[in-house]
């Protein structure tokens, strides 16, 4: 009955924590913060826009590394219909607004989701993508 009653805790106070954090002001300081809290990893920089969820029910299968943007109303699942696989947002990705990563993606460096799109498969580095599902539409060459 102790498990029942410590897990319904901990989901309660994820969910709270993910309520408060959709709404609450600072973009990189009391946003970042309450999803850590949750447990999400997240390093440091990281933006985090009005109303994004982060994976309601495992915030730990959820890595954010420094530099991530996170734009408005993004939709982050680690877990769907049985799968629970991680999420790993790399430094500098930058997520436009609307968009969804589901489970077992990787978005890499320096990568841009264009607004709106679902990520079912991961993002090399410096890529640009786009669409439902989302696709490349332009890889950047870094400075030699």
């Amino acid at each position: 009955m102790s498990y029942i009653k410590e897990n319904w805790f901990v989901g309660f106070k994820n969910r709270l924590l993910q309520e408060i954090a959709r709404k609450a002001p600072g973009a990189m300081s009391l946003r970042p913060l309450l999803h850590r809290w949750r447990g999400v990893e997240m390093e440091k920089n990281v933006w985090i826009g009005y109303d994004a969820i982060i994976e309601t029910a495992h915030p730990e299968l959820v890595t954010i590394k420094e530099g991530a943007i996170i734009s408005i109303q993004v939709l982050i699942l680690a877990h769907f219909g049985g799968w629970e696989r991680s999420v790993i947002i790399e430094r500098n990705a930058f997520l436009g607004p609307r968009v969804i990563v589901l489970p077992n993606v990787v978005i890499g460096e320096g990568s841009v989701v264009a607004a709106a799109s679902v990520v079912t498969q991961s993002v090399p580095p410096m890529t640009m993508v786009q669409g439902n599902p989302a696709k490349p539409l332009d890889q950047a060459n870094p400075p030699t």
